[in-house]
């Protein structure tokens, strides 16, 4: 029979191998987890969000210096999408062999990213209407509770499961901003009524809410829709899919602002406040100009965070503009950094120092299991070798 005399008879390699008594088997060794490294497309992103950290800044200098136009500064904050088509358009032609079709967004995620993108408008709408009545700083301090929101909502539609230190982040970077409620006038600019103060620190909540569930639902919408197949498929997503949704929803985004400036009758009011504006007419051109380029970065910035690692990773990088934004209020807008605005500001870098501990925790240990189960298999294969030759 043939299996008697393949049993009988061992092969060259295994009668060689039996021969030599210095030919051992492999072991498994210890090796050392690798030290994690994220990926180069998140520390671009990251670095895109940091930049962006002027927008908010220059939209306050809008309303500071006579801006009132609320539709017209939520276009500010989306409609600098047209910037990614040089951009888009190279990344695609460099990706042509992997077929310009793999590499578009499919139709359900087109029409995902279309509502979400109007979504996201209503919020950038409601964010204005909170600057419009607070500080920066306040108002910043505020947004910080998105990550609050993200991580319900992720916790909800993405299945996040929280650390000890995630958890212990969010209950920081949601209590600091809840210490600027604390004791009258807390945070209120001088002379202004307490009614407006209040209803813009409601408003900036509420913007938050809004915007820590888009986030959550565009990697819902990526999971789904958003998988590829063939040649063109990768881990990380290619950056042309990160910059296709990013301008999809700026576009369905800026049809709504547009629409609502329309209603308002913002375009006719424009000339009217160019020419009333504190800092000057050509200067209020420039403040919506660098403004929207501004905000483009950010938001780009937090898309490609979203699709290449979480949308809590996103809104954790939302929460780190938080002592940018102090500083730069402080400094260009002479704004005054109260008692309460500085324990706030303490609590939420504290809640992100602990998010980033904890990370650095968990990608030990996930190296440390990567690298018990390399040794098994090692030792596995070992051992089938070790039975071969005997």
């Amino acid at each position: 029979m043939a299996t008697t005399a393949a049993s009988a008879s061992p092969g060259p390699a295994i009668q060689e191998a039996a021969k030599t008594p210095s030919a051992s088997p492999p072991r498994a060794t210890a090796t050392s987890p690798a030290r994690y490294r994220p990926s180069p497309l998140v520390v671009f992103s990251a670095c895109l969000v940091l930049i962006g950290s002027s927008g908010p800044l220059l939209l306050r200098v809008y309303f500071v210096h006579g801006g009132q136009r609320l539709w017209l500064s939520a276009l500010v904050q989306i409609s600098g999408w047209p910037l990614l088509l040089p951009p888009l358009c190279v990344s695609l032609f460099r990706g042509r062999r992997h077929g310009i079709a793999n590499l578009l967004l499919p139709a359900r995620l087109v029409g995902t990213a279309v509502v979400l993108g109007s979504l996201y408008a209503v919020s950038c709408y409601v964010y204005a209407m909170g600057s419009q009545a607070l500080p920066l700083s306040t108002s910043s301090l505020l947004l910080a509770t998105q990550l609050a929101f993200t991580a319900v909502f992720a916790f909800l539609f993405v299945g996040l499961r929280f650390t000890p230190f995630s958890a212990n982040a969010v209950m920081l970077l949601t209590i600091g901003p809840a210490v600027l409620g604390v004791g009258p006038g807390s945070g209120k600019p001088a002379g202004e009524p307490s009614k407006t103060y209040w209803t813009g620190f409601c408003e900036a909540i509420a913007a938050a809410a809004l915007a820590g569930l888009v986030l959550p639902l565009v990697e819902v919408a990526m999971e789904r829709f958003g998988r590829r197949t063939g040649p063109a498929a990768r881990a990380p997503p290619p950056y042309s899919t990160v910059m296709q949704m990013q301008a999809m929803m700026g576009a369905a985004g800026t049809m709504v602002c547009l629409l609502g400036m329309a209603i308002k009758t913002d375009f006719k009011a424009m000339p009217s406040e160019a020419a009333a504006y504190g800092l000057g007419e050509t200067k209020y051109y420039l403040v919506l100009v660098w403004g929207a380029v501004s905000w483009q970065m950010l938001n780009l910035g937090v898309v490609g965070l979203i699709t290449c690692a979480s949308s809590l990773l996103a809104g954790i990088m939302v929460a780190v503009l938080l002592p940018l934004s102090e500083v730069l209020a402080v400094i260009f807008l002479h704004e005054k950094f109260d008692g309460p605005k500085g324990i706030a500001l303490v609590l939420s870098l504290w809640g992100f120092a602990s998010y980033m501990y904890g990370e650095k925790v968990q990608q030990k240990k996930l190296e440390a299991q990567k690298s018990q189960l390399l040794q098994q298999q090692v030792a596995k294969k070992t051992g089938d070798l070790e039975l071969a030759i005997h």
